[in-house]
């Protein structure tokens, strides 16, 4: 449960040095780099290091190309990071330039294969008439069109049918009637603006066939098989040009491609004379490592410095957590990162997340199998929550032997505590709540210690969860304890020390810190009245919240009785259908209840997580620690 320590370190170089020192950075993956814009506005003199992206639109240009003609750019080893930018361009455009010739002349190709492909569906359509398309091309007074129409729009032609034209179907399909109609030169635009209006796609009838349909057919699919034979070779002729060419394209891309990473990354470089100067934030263990790598570098020099030590800056939050509690911190980042000098608060989640899951979800056999199924998560699909669901599993499984639960079978075991026992039922509620009492006692306390560390003594003395509220919190107990067991130890001295006396300071809490803590001499701004309305009910709603947040955890045992509750409904079902099916309504009743169950106690631990406990000790509202390539 711990956070990196950091150190600010600024990095100071000549501008001919710009791009390798700025390439270095790129690849480390323990620099937090800071805005330049953060120093410039507080010193005369600074500026942003801006220059003109010299290196996007060759990257543009070999990503469109790499896209239009399908070859792949891959990053290689180069010498250098350096290129002539008005060479490059020239190569590219001599280069493309070829290319795109012969595709231009591969495109027309294409489309005339199209087009022909269509033409042969359409003159087979047409096969069955008796008709000689030269005698039909040849008519001087009828213009003929070739086509297809959508079906539906067949029938809006008995609109139009006092204009001078021939209609002929000659096929249908789901889609489309295939068709031609005849019509005088003099009334084709009229016709045509009709057709064109009823979505009419005409199909050109190439000029060069000659007899009837069968030999057309034959006369378009050569020249189709010539132009597709043609524009094969055509592509073969493009692929040729940039496998020749591969290697340099590569270099290019490679260089370029990390020359664009840097420019955009200038925004992190402050201009300070003839000088450059990047700062950021680099993890204690490794800024020895980090200054030595650097200072390699011809005129590179590494100032290191604490963390706190620039009052422009405020440190980004680096999480170290060990194995076990490792994945869980997406719950705390789910909430917020914590500040650099706060606590890591996701030991504590892990353990009580874990905790309170296996007890709601406790079964041996369906905790294995979300053990099972949240490695194959975590291993094949790296994802997090896999991995918490590992953890969760094996917890389940322990209090699974606790309940004496085998997939909601309870005669495989002996259980150690019968949860379905009516004698164990209030045990189990008064546990549910005995634990709830405990993590609040430990968040309370885990809010003192952090307020004692940030040195905010009013909130560590006189809040709700810290020591007046802890007093008041156990002392509530207390009495509670005596009224039920009778242990004779609650008195005068002990409700006015322990319960009134922090109570009435929890009253005083605004008041007492501007008193102690500020130095103002009004203690009350906006009089004592509408002080005294409002704190009575703020002190209102924190006694009120004592009670609802501990009575919260009887979710917990619950779960454990809705757990056992629905298996022996499963079972139930089961028994009920008996032979063949009985097996399949308990496992699908298994896999029914892990899936709804699962996700419904995940989600209530959750909320006890957030708002039983985050909430009286955790603000998470730090900066989380980012590398130059998250940014």
């Amino acid at each position: 449960m711990a956070i990196s320590r950091l150190n600010l370190v600024s990095i100071n170089f000549d501008k001919y040095r710009y791009n390798e020192v700025l390439l270095k950075l790129f690849s480390h993956d323990d620099f937090h780099p800071e805005l330049a814009s953060k120093f410039i506005d507080s010193v005369t003199g600074l500026s942003v290091y801006n220059q003109d992206n010299l290196y996007e639109e060759i990257l543009v240009r070999l990503n469109d190309a790499s896209n239009k003609y399908h070859f792949k750019l891959e990053e290689v080893p180069v010498e250098t990071n350096q290129i002539n930018v008005l060479r490059v361009k020239e190569y590219l455009d001599d280069l493309l330039l070829d290319v795109e010739r012969i595709d231009a002349v591969k495109v027309q190709l294409d489309r005339m294969i199209i087009e022909n492909q269509e033409a042969i569906i359409q003159l087979q359509h047409v096969a069955d008439i008796d008709v000689d398309f030269d005698d039909l091309f040849s008519c001087k007074y009828l213009q003929v069109r070739f086509g297809k129409i959508p079906v539906n729009n067949v029938s809006k032609l008995d609109y139009y049918e006092s204009l001078p034209f021939v209609f002929k179907a000659f096929h249908n399909d789901n889609q489309y009637t295939w068709c031609m109609y005849i019509t005088t030169p003099g009334d084709a635009p009229e016709v045509d603006n009709i057709f064109s209006s009823l979505y009419f796609e005409r199909i050109h009838i190439p000029a060069f066939v000659h007899g009837s349909p069968e030999l057309a057919i034959g006369e378009i699919q050569e020249e189709a098989d010539v132009a597709k034979e043609q524009s094969e070779k055509l592509k073969e002729r493009i692929d040729k040009m940039f496998a020749n060419d591969r290697d340099k394209l590569n270099e290019i891309y490679t260089i370029a491609k990390h020359l664009n990473d840097v420019f955009i990354m200038q925004k992190y470089v402050v201009v300070i004379g003839d000088k450059l100067s990047v700062n950021g934030f680099v993890p204690t263990r490794s800024v020895k490592k980090f200054k030595e790598d650097f200072e390699t570098l011809e005129k590179v020099t590494v100032d290191i410095k604490p963390a706190n030590s620039d009052v422009r800056l405020s440190p980004p939050t680096l999480l170290k957590n060990n194995w076990f509690s490792r994945p869980f911190r997406m719950f705390v980042e789910m909430y917020g990162v914590p500040k650099y000098n706060d606590a890591d608060p996701t030991l504590l989640v892990a353990l009580s997340y874990t905790l309170l899951f296996g007890i709601m979800f406790g079964d041996v056999g369906q905790g294995v199998i979300l053990s099972l199924v949240g490695f194959v998560a975590y291993k094949k699909f790296g994802l997090q929550l896999g991995a918490v669901g590992v953890r969760l599993g094996i917890s389940s499984m322990l209090f699974g032997v606790v309940f004496g639960s085998v997939f909601g079978n309870e005669e495989i075991l002996i259980p150690l505590f019968n949860a379905m026992s009516p004698d164990n039922t209030m045990t189990l509620l008064i546990a549910a709540i005995c634990l709830g009492i405990i993590l609040i006692i430990i968040s309370m306390a885990f809010n003192v210690i952090l307020s004692f560390k940030k040195k905010n003594f009013g909130e560590a003395v006189l809040s709700q969860n810290g020591i007046c509220g802890l007093v008041f919190y156990i002392s509530i107990l207390g009495l509670v304890i005596n009224m039920f067991l009778g242990l004779g130890f609650v008195n005068v001295i002990y409700v006015v020390g322990l319960i009134a006396l922090p109570l009435f300071l929890i009253f005083l809490k605004e008041p007492l810190i501007r008193k102690f803590e500020e130095h103002e001499a009004m203690l009350f701004p906006n009089g004592f009245g509408a002080f005294f309305v409002e704190g009575f009910f703020e002190l209102f709603e924190v006694v009120l919240s004592f009670i609802t947040n501990t009575m919260s955890f009887l979710r917990v045992g619950g779960f454990v009785l809705s757990h056992a509750g629905m298996m022996l409904v499963v079972y139930t079902l089961a028994e009920m259908v008996g032979g063949v099916g009985e097996l399949a309504v308990i496992i699908f009743g298994n896999i029914f209840v892990m899936c709804l169950e699962g996700l419904i106690v995940g989600i209530q631990v959750l909320r006890l997580e957030f708002y039983e406990m985050f909430s009286r000790y955790y603000e998470g509202n730090g900066i989380s620690f980012k590398t130059i390539k998250e940014d």
